[in-house]
């Protein structure tokens, strides 16, 4: 367990003080946040704030697993490893988005095309790695049955397991996109989601079916491959994020971008695939799967009706030109992820227990 504290702790230490170090140099270089003429007037006064602020998350999770791993002389997993490969891949196809917006001065970014193959390209690389590379138990990191809390219902094969790994991939990137519209309302809730996974991480290895000669019931143990590294993994996103909500908060110093949001999207469905959560998954970031739904009607409202449900999508610009402050909302919605992260642990257990 040493390896959970070590791994947050690291990962906090490095947002905290890496930072303001990344600010002070995206500011020299102005590399400041575009605002859209479409959104809240109130976001006026957020124009020129740095912005590919997921760099300092990113580098400071990799960097936490790996001085975790030398200090405590143990040796990196593949699971922890393919996790964190999506997570950093996802994060590089953000980072061109991001840069293209800022240096070439195009508002879109990447073209959609070209945003789409590069996500493509590392979710099936993900894919294809997750179903190989069987341990001494032959467990793979991923497997191609859907999964709650445990795997159930048959086998469905490596193309269609590609292609709902691609889906998840794809919903959760696009779901921390869509949340990251406040100042810290992504980063917070993200960090829950971490917290929650650490948590299911140790108890699936406690109650691992590698150990099941020493279990009080075998039947109920969990068939996942380095769940304890998972863990790991987790807990270093969560101090990692937890760290860069400090200068994330409102006022916010600095802006996650497309970086940010497409790294950790990636990381919440590789720890779900991994650890054999993929539908639980849909719970613990319940407040995303919310916004994601909230843009879903609108735009589907308006093309089938010409009318519009909310003021404006995603979710959290409804109420704030209803007159809720932009705290107000973050806080309020920061109490919705907790409550969905509350009753995401509470079926996780009781799933346990029922089987």
């Amino acid at each position: 367990m040493r390896q959970i504290l070590f791994s947050g702790a690291i990962g906090l230490f490095l947002t905290l003080i890496g930072t303001p170090l990344l600010i002070k140099l995206l500011a020299r270089k102005g590399y400041g946040q575009y605002i859209r003429d479409d959104g809240p007037r109130t976001h006026g006064s957020k124009k020129g704030t740095p912005t590919m602020g997921g760099i300092s998350f990113i580098l400071a999770t990799l960097i936490a697993y790996a001085l975790t791993k030398v200090i405590t002389g143990s040796q990196p997993t593949f699971s922890g490893v393919l996790v964190l490969f999506l997570f950093a891949g996802m994060g590089l196809v953000g980072f061109l988005d991001d840069y293209i917006k800022i240096v070439k001065q195009r508002s879109l970014g990447l073209r959609a095309k070209a945003k789409m193959a590069g996500q493509l390209i590392v979710g099936i690389a993900f894919a294809i790695l997750a179903l190989n590379f069987a341990d001494a138990r032959q467990q793979t990191p991923a497997s191609d049955r859907l999964s709650f809390v445990q795997d159930f219902g048959w086998s469905f094969g490596p193309v269609i397991f590609a292609i709902w790994a691609l889906f998840m991939i794809l919903a959760m990137s696009n779901g921390v996109n869509l949340t990251d519209g406040l100042d810290g309302l992504a980063t917070g809730a993200s960090v829950m989601v971490f917290g929650a996974y650490t948590f299911i991480g140790v108890w699936q290895y406690q109650e691992s079916c590698a150990n099941a000669q020493t279990l009080t019931n075998p039947a109920s143990c969990f068939e996942v491959r380095d769940p304890l590294d998972l863990a790991v993994v987790a807990s270093a996103l969560m101090g990692a994020c937890f760290g860069f909500l400090w200068w994330n908060t409102s006022p916010a110093k600095i802006f996650m971008g497309d970086t940010g949001s497409l790294a950790l999207g990636g990381a919440l469905a590789g720890l779900a695939i991994c650890s054999r959560t993929e539908l639980l998954l849909a719970l613990l970031g319940g407040l995303f799967v919310l916004i994601t739904m909230s843009v879903v009607i609108q735009v589907g409202s308006f093309r089938t009706t010409g009318r519009r449900v909310f003021r404006m999508a995603p979710l959290q610009h409804h109420f704030e030109l209803k007159g809720w402050s932009e705290v107000l909302v973050v806080v309020r919605f920061w109490i919705i992820q907790g409550m969905c992260v509350i009753v995401g642990l509470g079926l996780f257990y009781a799933g346990w227990r029922a089987s």
